[in-house]
């Protein structure tokens, strides 16, 4: 009895462990005030407007690239309203448009809603980055689960987009996208 206890013990010590390092360390564990003396300063109605071309990656749930795709944006804002269209092409054959409609505060809080998302998305951009934290529910193709994302974006100074996103399930990762943005040249 004694042994098991131990065992026990010692699996909850370092899960806990894993856990708080994730929490203070990795990921997750980023805020926009980390990004705020950044340069060049991220201003999704400026960088994230007109025809934009994406690129990325999504990895699966052992870190292994589960899907490529590429896109066509088109953003257009009046003030601190805008709505992005995407048009995705995947590995696989498949297409997916999807629709965003942001509203960015003067204080740089980002309000954001799609289709697909359970509830709003809320984020803030700060100095070269901005972050945003929303559910989206899944296609029923792909199981019409809902995940918790994280999505942040990192502006370079060439002005091209890099985006991060983490896809949880009962705080669990189950799939990591990486992209880039970049404007299209008329």
């Amino acid at each position: 009895m004694e042994a098991i206890t131990l065992v026990v013990t010692g699996a909850a010590v370092a899960l806990g462990a894993v856990w708080l390092v994730v929490r203070l360390a990795g990921f997750g564990a980023q805020r926009p005030r980390d990004y705020a003396a950044g340069a060049p300063a991220l201003d999704l109605r400026e960088h994230l407007n007109g025809a934009i071309r994406c690129e990325g990656v999504i990895f699966g749930p052992l870190g292994r690239v589960a899907s490529r795709f590429d896109a066509d944006f088109e953003a257009e804002w009046q003030g601190n309203r805008g709505i992005m269209r995407e048009h995705f092409r995947y590995d696989s054959g498949n297409r997916q448009d999807r629709e965003w409609r942001l509203e960015i505060g003067n204080d740089g809080t980002i309000r954001a809603e799609a289709g697909d998302l359970v509830g709003p998305g809320i984020g803030q951009q700060a100095g070269s980055a901005a972050r945003l934290c929303y559910r989206i529910r899944l296609p029923q193709e792909a199981g019409g689960h809902v995940l918790s994302v994280t999505d942040w974006m990192y502006l370079t100074p060439e002005g091209v987009i890099v985006n991060r996103s983490q896809f949880r399930k009962f705080g669990i990762k189950v799939a990591e996208l990486v992209a880039t943005m970049r404007k299209v040249q008329a």
